[in-house]
This record gives C-alpha cells, structure tokens and sequence, in this order.
C-alpha cells in the first residue's frame, strides 16, 4: 500500500476543523489522556460539585463522585490525615492513552512516584514517550542503512531523533510547571531483526500510532486552555507530522522488498493496530479540567478520529463495530 504525504496532509486538515478552537473563545469538551494503562488517582471531596449543584461528601456514593471527574470505578473515599474524623478523598480510577513511536523492550511505563496533580502526572507521561522515542528512531537509522535503505530515509530517522530530544525537553518542562518529573526511560538492549519485522513495527508504531500521535499534537495545538501548552504543541506538531511521513515512506520502501507473505502479515498487524488503538480511544478517561488545560479530544471524538484517520490511511481497514 502507499500513502502520499499530500493526502496525509489533506487528511489531517479536515481532521483538525473538528477542533474548537480556544482562541475564538469555544473550548474542546474532553476527558481523554495519555497512557493505555488506567491508574489510580485522588481527589479532595470537597471540590467536586454533583449534577444537583451541591458538593460531593464522603456519605455520596464514591462512583456518583467519580462520574463527575470523568473517572470510573473501582473506587473508594480515603484520608489525607488519621487525625480526620470521615474521609476527605476518594481515590477514582482514570484510564489514559499515549501515542508515538515506542521501541521495542521499552521496560519503563512512565509511571510517576508520589502524590502528583494529574496534569504533571499526563505531561510528564507524554515527555517519557518523547524521551523513548528517541532510542527508537536511533534504532530504525542504524536498520534502515544495514537493510540497504535510500539514505534519505537513514538521515530523516536520525534527524527525527534529535527533534525527540527536544520534544522530550519541552514536554518535561510543561510537566514540572505541574509538580512533576519525567520519569526515567528504561530500554532493554536491541538486537539486529529482519526488514518484515522492521516493517512491522514501523506499521504499527509508525504509520498507525506515530501517525495519530501527530494528529493528536495539531488537535492539543488548536484546543488547550493553556497558553503555554498550545505553543509548545504548535511547535511539536509539524515535527510529528514529518515522522508521521517518514513512516509511510519507510513502509513503502519495505513493503516493496518482501514477499507476498511477509506483506500480508505487515498489513494484519497494521489493521490489529488500528483496532486496539480505537478500542483505547473509546476507554479513555480524564478529569475535566485536566483535559481542558491539555485540549485532547473526548473519548467519542477520539475514536472517531480514529475510524476517520485509519479509513484515509488504510482504505480496508474495517473498523469496531
């Protein structure tokens, strides 16, 4: 298959006139995140209002609270201090999704330690998956030249590296302006693979998951409340946008040299791709207000960014029903 960086172009504009735009005073409805894994978070009770305008107490019920941050159950209401006669948090468990190119024995999930504001805890997952997709283009250079690929493409992944150190960077500092570190990136040894499995991950990481995360940077660009966080995306999304490109330049490159077979195996795990990060979409969860100051999309709206982006990107492509 081929994908013409014009038309990956044109799809992301029509893509991004969905966004409401901040700065014409319509802000982006949104209770979706950053990492597929759910977590854990508290919250202090007494700042969350119900849907009948009082405020939440710990004789609510924990999930008629947790409902009203966009989180879910299980859940439970907790203690700041042993000295507090009725809880004065309820711990509500939120699901997150990140996107970009991870590589292969990631082993750190950037988790963050302590009791963190959860739009610190959201950036500084997002500078961690900045920070491990560096060794990952790194890793895809050395590849491409050992596979005897066109040196444009070998100096496009290097060049796409040191774009990541730098959005690992920016990221990190967005993450400490909200009471967080990145955590440190943990990657296990690489060792030499062959052009399918190359193809394979750069389909799945690449084409599917890079190519959404760099959707996702023109989205936050266009609909954070933040004025530090749209600049900061406004400067990451075009670079995305490139290594979005370059991983469909490197799957037709690919794809041109294997088999019948190998091809087909690329494509089944592209389609797979597509599934789960639909599915991940439809199951993310953030408070409102951390998705607000972020500018992702609801769950609904991400996944049909999904369904649209994988219709464009990969005509056969069936969606979840």
């Amino acid at each position: 298959m081929s994908m013409s960086r014009s038309k990956l172009r044109r799809a992301f504009s029509r893509l991004w006139l969905l966004a409401p735009v901040t700065t014409l005073g319509v802000g982006c409805s949104s209770t979706w995140g950053c990492d597929s894994d759910s977590r854990q978070e508290t919250f202090r009770v007494a700042t969350i209002e119900l849907t009948d305008g009082g405020v939440a107490t710990a004789q609510t019920p924990c999930s008629e609270v947790c409902a009203q941050l966009g989180a879910h159950a299980p859940c439970s209401f907790t203690r700041s201090s042993q000295e507090l006669a009725e809880p004065d948090e309820v711990s509500c468990q939120v699901g997150t999704l990140c996107e970009g190119r991870r590589p292969e024995g990631l082993c750190s999930d950037g988790s963050v330690e302590g009791r963190v504001p959860a739009l610190g805890v959201l950036f500084a997952k997002m500078a961690h998956l900045e920070a491990a997709s560096v060794p990952a283009f790194e890793r895809l250079a050395d590849e491409l030249a050992a596979h005897g690929a066109p040196e444009r493409l070998v100096r496009a992944a290097r060049r796409s590296a040191k774009e990541e150190v730098r959005h690992a960077h920016a990221m990190a500092s967005l993450a400490v302006r909200h009471g967080a570190t990145m955590p440190e990136v943990n990657v296990a040894p690489f060792g030499a693979r062959s052009l399918e499995a190359l193809a394979i991950e750069n389909a799945v990481e690449g084409c599917v998951r890079e190519t959404f995360g760099a959707l996702l940077a023109g989205w936050q660009a266009r609909c954070s409340e933040d004025v530090s966080v749209r600049e900061t995306l406004s400067a990451i999304a075009p670079d995305e946008l490139r290594h979005s490109e370059l991983s469909w330049d490197i799957d037709a490159w690919a794809l041109a040299r294997l088999s019948e077979d190998a091809r087909a195996r690329v494509e089944a795990a592209r389609r797979e791709a597509w599934s789960a990060l639909e599915r991940d979409a439809a199951d993310s969860l953030l408070p409102e207000d951390v998705a607000r100051q972020s500018g992702l999309p609801s769950p609904e709206m991400a996944r049909r960014l999904v369904r649209e982006l994988a219709r464009t990107c990969s005509p056969a492509t069936t969606a979840l029903a």
